[in-house]
């Protein structure tokens, strides 16, 4: 069963209180999107979820394994895309799923270019890419759309509709419009 559970949680960044007494529940299918402006807690509430940062107060649970695309793709520049995003999925136990992986990103005649050759939204589209191989089944999904042009947003879109229909779940902290039917909104 996959489920994540924010009960009363609280961060405190450099001595300030970004925010307080969030309680979000999410069950297999289910997704929610954050939003707030700059600055508010959004990437930190991410880091929270994904177990990266302690909460001031408040618990944290999840069941299922969780995948994070944060702001920095997380991948080697001097690798060739397809050997940096194997790497992660190595870690995973999924090397395998890669190719399939950079095929729902669009990114698949890329694998042989080395990551610090990928423009802004081809190094989003390969984070993503990265998540999807994972095969986790919580996805923390931190500003996905930076970067991404109208096209690559509604591929992240569907993406992240594939997902939660196969019982995934999504958390999504956004300043962008990503569309996210039926997901509970935590405003911060």
């Amino acid at each position: 069963m996959t489920r994540l559970a924010l009960r009363g949680v609280a961060c405190l960044r450099g001595g300030r209180l970004l925010f307080e007494g969030l309680d979000l529940a999410l069950a297999a299918g289910e997704a929610a999107l954050v939003t707030g402006p700059n600055g508010v807690g959004k990437s930190s509430l991410i880091r929270i979820a994904a177990g990266l940062l302690a909460p001031a107060a408040g618990s944290i649970e999840c069941e299922g394994a969780r995948a994070l695309m944060a702001e920095a793709p997380a991948l080697d520049p001097e690798l060739p895309l397809g050997a940096a995003l194997r790497f992660w999925a190595g870690i995973d136990g999924r090397p395998d799923a890669v190719p399939e992986a950079l095929a729902a990103v669009g990114l698949a005649d890329l694998a042989p270019v080395p990551v610090r050759l990928l423009s802004t939204g081809q190094r989003r589209r390969a984070a993503l890419a990265r998540v999807v191989a994972s095969g986790a089944p919580v996805w923390l999904l931190d500003e996905p759309a930076n970067g991404l042009d109208i096209a690559s947003i509604a591929l992240l879109e569907g993406l992240i509709a594939g997902h939660r229909a196969a019982g995934g779940i999504a958390l999504v902290a956004t300043h962008l419009p990503v569309a996210l039917p039926d997901a509970r909104e935590v405003a911060l």
